[in-house]
């Protein structure tokens, strides 16, 4: 059987062309005027390692002018901007991320680091599906304030049914240099009986080791995760930038209290990583926080952690 086409003529495809246009516009009218939202990301990333399961949480990102003031302090403007623009990075500002961690071993839920303040840190948790009273113990990497701003605020301790935990070298140091670290006298000084004190190779919990790391603080340290054979290091700032910082170990940050010790480290560090193909949290590593190190010639180059500890 043969259908008939429809009529079309002359007029009806005149009328339909001068259609197009004015429906075309009313539809992008309508679409431009969608609220500009602003940039945007998740405040957690969960991930599975053996039986535990790890969660990034990013309770801050910033803009900071001028990096060369904080990375690579000692190289020339010129070689900065060479390697920037070898990753097409911008040389005039940067973007800091803060990224402490919640580690759930099936026992217990650790957490790693507090952040700049007690409401980001307890709102990232939430967002997480967490609640502050669930923290079972709270390891300190280093006295900055960036990782010890969530410990307490006016409402008191954050984490008060948790058990406090970090490095005896980082205590004792900034224990002991009374006014030098305003986070630490307001944060820390006055809950110190309830923080316990532990040395290289301890054991926080069942497969999580501590790890001596010194240099961008007299005590800074790392932790090492291992649960069914698989393994990630919580590096926290051994490397605060995956540029500047780790890709050029050598590289000088101006918030590295020794510098030759901070750069030993790094190198320490990132031979281990690389060569065991261990992935890492980076506390200042670009959002979610989780990659691989590769050699690179002489030097090391930051590869961001795709699916792999979502198998």
């Amino acid at each position: 059987m043969t259908l008939k086409s429809p009529l079309i003529n002359r007029r009806s495809v005149l009328m339909g062309a001068a259609a197009t246009p004015i429906a075309l516009t009313a539809a992008t009218s309508a679409q431009a005027k969608a609220e500009m939202m602003g940039v945007g990301t998740t405040r957690f990333n969960r991930m599975k390692l053996g039986n535990f399961e790890v969660t990034t949480l990013l309770v801050g990102t910033r803009t900071v002018e001028g990096p060369q003031n904080i990375f690579g302090m000692n190289v020339s403007a010129e070689k900065f901007a060479t390697a920037s623009q070898a990753a097409n990075l911008p040389t005039d500002k940067a973007q800091f991320f803060f990224t402490p961690t919640v580690v759930n071993t099936g026992s217990e839920l650790v957490l790693f680091d507090t952040g700049l303040n007690p409401e980001a840190i307890t709102g990232a948790l939430q967002a997480a599906g967490y609640s502050p009273d669930q923290i079972d113990t709270v390891v300190i990497t280093h006295m900055h304030g960036d990782h010890i701003g969530g410990l307490a605020g006016e409402g008191g301790v954050t984490f008060a049914d948790a058990r406090h935990v970090t490095g005896s070298a980082e205590m004792n140091f900034w224990s002991g240099t009374e006014g030098k670290n305003k986070a630490f006298e307001a944060k820390v000084r006055p809950n110190m009986e309830r923080i316990e004190m532990l040395d290289d190779g301890a054991s926080v919990a069942s497969g999580i080791t501590a790890m001596a790391a010194f240099g961008h603080t007299p005590g800074h340290m790392a932790y090492m995760l291992e649960s069914e054979g698989q393994q990630l290091a919580i590096a926290a700032d051994f490397a605060n930038h995956y540029v500047w910082s780790l890709a050029h170990p050598d590289w000088e940050v101006k918030f590295d209290m020794d510098k030759s010790a901070a750069a030993m480290t790094r190198k320490k560090m990132l031979d281990m990583l690389a060569a065991d193909k261990v992935p890492f949290v980076g506390y200042h590593m670009p959002w979610p926080a989780v990659g691989y190190v590769a050699t690179h010639g002489d030097g090391y180059h930051y590869v961001p952690a795709s699916y792999q500890l979502m198998l």
